[in-house]
């Protein structure tokens, strides 16, 4: 096998080598009678569709400095560019391809980012933790099938760019190791095979296996427990590897939503280390290429298989700032890839090409379409709700995320008894004064400002804490410093709730249960009540952690939508008075 750069050996890289940019093209007499297949893939775009000039969504670092990159317009003509003269070209995403940050996509749940890649003809991709962050239903029915929820063009279905009605994904979505918790069923086709012409009048099937992080289920936003169990990235990769080649197929390749990363630049690999690094070194040696995501990492690696042979694993950074390409010479009567020949490369989406006008227009339409979406009313209030804490540490905006909060959560089965909220949701000041868009006037709430005001996409979740625990919970909102001080982590309460508190006692022991009313009623420490929080909040991320003591979750709506619902279903929004937490005298 013929390499053209040198080895890379060095802490992190056990059991395996590592080489940035891989085999030499293969000249003219070594590809007669192969047979070549060109990968293009992107990863982690997150609903990108502008481009942007900022460092993180904008820039990808070089060794001459930062390059400007993204938009979709810009991703499309290179892929066209890239395949230009190609017999054989498939395009593929590694996932998280919604579900993101863009007010304009996200606002339109989504549905752009189908638009888009459904443009770009994208054939397949995984099916990663982002795309669970509603619900595996949501992701069937709704983003794949096109099924509406709601208002037609109020809550879903909303008009593309082209006058159409979103109609769902023209392409598969893969996951071989996400199962329903109950029933232990895949959740969606673990692999799909396609067939190329081999040049004699048949064809050669390629199969594609989907996986994705098993972090899905409690170490990302999308919170799945309870809901759905991931297999092991190997097990599940060696299984139908298997099944693939029990059906004929020998070239495979893995589509790996899980992350890695390196001490080089986008298209080197300098010191590779880890999840999905260890999976290249481990996964069964018929696996041919690896394509991965999930660290928003950039790297173009050949790591050796079980049985010592090159491998090219690699992953093309985030919001559409690479595109990976993987250029594979396949044997027509083995099936299989002749691996020597392999070449693979992490290309900048620059902007030094014409951008494809369709995709140019697309991101303009939906552009716009954010403007409106920004402007429209979704309640009123009577006076400002604001972040500004009081001596207890309430404040109006809190109070109300609580109270949106328990709505949600009552809505579940088991439903909840009260909400405990965090400070991390509050992002924004919702004022009775009109703000700077045309559309807003003296107590209104935008649909934009409602969005700004709260959230970060995470679920409210309902499970069970004994009144001891709550008790606790209430207890760590006082954290005694290094220095010996104490800071106050305030959390809000539902409007059910009021509890008093004791500041001159020791930390740890200013809330007495007979002091907290829940309902009318004294915490009870020996019983179960059911609370409403986000899944950060639960998971112990904001610092709580005896929160994650819980039991039996059950998840309600994303955060934002939670808080619309609320809003709309009100209309007038009062401001919350601060009552509901006293300081002892």
């Amino acid at each position: 096998m013929l390499f053209c750069l040198l080895f890379l050996l060095g802490p992190g890289v056990p059991g395996g080598a590592a080489v940035s940019v891989h085999a030499q093209t293969p000249t003219d007499s070594e590809k007669e009678g192969l047979v070549s297949l060109q990968l293009l893939g992107i990863t982690d775009f997150h609903g990108y569709l502008q481009a942007l000039n900022d460092n993180s969504n904008g820039k990808i670092p070089s060794a001459d400095g930062p390059i400007t990159v993204g938009g979709g317009a810009y991703i499309a003509s290179h892929l066209d560019a890239l395949s230009e003269g190609k017999e054989n070209s498939v395009r593929l995403s590694v996932g998280d391809n919604f579900s993101g940050w863009p007010f304009e996509v996200a606002a339109h749940r989504d549905e752009p980012t189908i638009e888009f890649l459904n443009a770009i003809d994208i054939e397949l991709t995984a099916a990663a933790n982002h795309e669970v962050d509603e619900t595996v239903e949501f992701l069937r029915k709704h983003m794949m099938d096109g099924k509406c929820f709601g208002t037609r063009g109020v809550d879903s279905c909303f008009t593309d760019s082209t006058g159409k009605q979103f109609s769902g994904s023209d392409f598969e979505y893969l996951s071989a190791n996400m199962r329903d918790a109950k029933s232990g069923q895949l959740i969606l086709k673990p692999y799909m095979i396609k067939d190329i012409p081999d040049g004699q009048g048949g064809t050669i099937p390629v199969g594609f296996i989907g996986l994705n992080t098993t972090e899905t289920i409690l170490g990302t936003t999308s919170y799945q427990e309870g809901v759905l169990t991931a297999d092991p990235l190997l097990e599940a990769a060696e299984k139908y590897t298997n099944e693939l080649k029990n059906l004929g197929v020998e070239t495979i390749i893995a589509v790996v939503h899980e992350g890695g990363t390196h001490s080089g630049y986008y298209n080197e690999c300098v010191n590779p280390r880890g999840p999905v690094i260890d999976f290249a070194r481990e996964a069964s040696a018929e696996i041919d290429a690896i394509f991965t995501g999930h660290w928003h990492a950039s790297f173009n690696c050949s790591i050796e298989d079980p049985e010592g042979n090159p491998r090219p694993v690699i992953e093309g950074s985030n919001h559409g700032r690479l595109i990976s390409e993987m250029n594979l010479w396949i044997d027509p009567v083995t099936k299989d890839v002749v691996r020597e020949h392999t070449t693979s490369d992490n290309h900048a989406v620059t902007r030094d090409i014409q951008p494809d006008p369709e995709i140019e227009r697309m991101v303009t339409y939906w552009a716009e379409r954010g403007n409106e979406r920004f402007a429209q009313p979704v309640a009123k209030l009577t006076g400002d709700i604001t972040r500004a804490r009081n001596e207890n540490g309430e404040s109006t905006l809190a109070n109300l995320a609580a109270d949106a909060h328990y709505t949600a959560g009552i809505k579940t089965r088991q439903p909840a008894d009260f909400a405990l909220t965090a400070a991390s949701p509050l992002k924004g000041d919702l004022l009775y004064k009109k703000g700077s868009n045309h559309s807003d006037s003296d107590g209104q709430i935008l649909f934009g400002e409602m969005w700004n005001a709260h959230g970060y996409a995470n679920p409210v979740v309902v499970v069970t804490l004994t009144g001891r625990q709550i008790d606790q919970i209430l207890e760590e909102q006082w954290r005694t410093q290094s220095n010996g001080t104490t800071q106050f982590h305030p959390l809000a309460v539902s409007h059910n709730v009021k509890y008093s508190y004791d500041g001159s006692k020791p930390v740890g022991q200013r809330v007495e249960p007979g002091d907290v009313l829940i309902n009318g009623k004294v915490l009870d420490p020996d019983r179960s009540y059911r609370v409403a929080a986000l899944a950060y909040l639960i998971r112990g991320n904001d610092g709580y952690p005896t929160f994650k003591g819980y039991t039996n979750p059950v998840r309600a709506e994303v955060d934002r939508f939670a808080f619309l619902s609320y809003l709309e279903d009100n209309e007038v929004i009062e401001p919350p008075a601060l009552d509901r937490v006293s300081a002892k005298k």
